[in-house]
């Protein structure tokens, strides 16, 4: 039976200074266009209490940093015909040739791909076949056997868990489970990546959980625990504490198993929200289809440790691979229509 690839290009995996330095792109100018969902329709906006996180932000930039920032941008206004050109996108994160076994048991086995800033991608397949192994080596909770992993520009294949730290920065993952503190309320869980930063003080950190917990749609149960909440809920302010973090880019292990599909639904109008709003790059790992065309820029199918396909939704579903039409027939058949 035929592979249906699509791979990353040759020089996809070479590291990118601007990975590293990416500009906010929540603030628009006031002429911009209106932002729209990849259907055309106008994005929701997030409420203005949640852009005090980037306003928080901006006023703490370290002095050296801003001085440098201000001396490259007088000499760019002093000189715009030396303007250095754009570099090509390369992508956020990418897999090359990965392999990992636990045993005789071979989980990926020489899988590639990638993902660009500010797009998702989502992982499909039956359950076994490496789909959350997947996101926890981009986290470092695993290593590959083989292969390469790129993240922001960094080859992390090697790094130590110290290193690692920093990829987190900028690289957050939502657990099944939420991973929610359970003696913690549900704005102190949101506002407990935030006390790492020395320089926002009470009233800013609560003005940031608030601006979060709205944009999540759980700021009415602020105040219970864990063991109060649903489990959709409990997806919901997982993502909440997980955007306290900052990061560029956002892991999602099955977020709408085991929920209704009025919180699916919810959840999906959230990831969706987030890529347009803050330019958020994104995998999502899932079983359901509908909520993969929902979100998805590319799509990656993975078959008995292998990327049976990789490409564009549009792609996929003309692709004539006998295992891949498969699974898509039994996914009709199992949602209603």
């Amino acid at each position: 039976m035929s592979t249906e690839r699509n791979q990353p290009g040759e020089n996809d995996s070479h590291p990118r200074e601007s990975f590293l330095t990416r500009e906010p792109t929540s603030q628009l100018p006031d002429d911009a266009p209106a932002a729209k969902d990849d259907a055309g329709h106008p994005a929701e906006e997030l409420p203005a209490s949640f852009q005090y996180i980037e306003t928080i932000a901006d006023e703490h930039v370290p002095e050296s940093v801003a001085e440098e920032q201000a001396q490259a941008e007088a000499e760019s206004r002093a000189h715009p015909e030396t303007k250095t050109p754009a570099a090509p996108e390369l992508p956020y994160i990418a897999f090359e040739h990965v392999s990992k076994a636990f045993g005789d048991l071979h989980v990926l086995d020489d899988v590639s791909f990638f993902v660009n800033e500010g797009e998702t991608l989502c992982i499909l397949g039956r359950s076994g076949v490496g789909k959350s192994v997947s996101l926890q080596q981009i986290m470092g909770f695993l290593k590959p056997d083989s292969g390469t992993i790129m993240v922001a520009g960094e080859n992390i294949c090697g790094y130590t868990e110290e290193q690692m730290q920093g990829i987190r920065r900028k690289v957050t993952m939502v657990f099944q489970n939420g991973a929610l503190f359970d003696s913690l309320s549900v704005r102190e869980n949101v506002a407990f990546p935030l006390r790492d930063n020395p320089t926002l003080a009470e009233d800013q950190i609560q003005q940031i959980v608030t601006g979060l917990l709205e944009m999540v749609g759980v700021a009415a149960i602020s105040e219970l625990t864990p063991a109060d909440l649903s489990t959709g809920m409990k997806r919901s302010v997982a993502i909440a504490r997980a955007l306290a973090a900052q990061p560029k880019a956002i892991l999602y292990d099955e977020p709408t198993t085991m929920v209704d599909p009025l919180i699916a639904k919810r959840l999906g109008d959230l990831i969706q929200k987030l890529k347009h709003q803050l330019n958020l790059t994104s995998i999502v790992v899932t079983h359901d289809m509908r909520f993969a065309q929902k979100l998805a820029n590319r799509v990656l199918f993975l078959h008995e440790g292998k990327a049976r396909f990789f490409g564009t939704m549009d792609e996929m579903k003309q692709s004539k691979d006998e295992i891949l039409q498969q699974f898509l027939e039994l996914d009709e058949l199992v949602l209603p229509l």
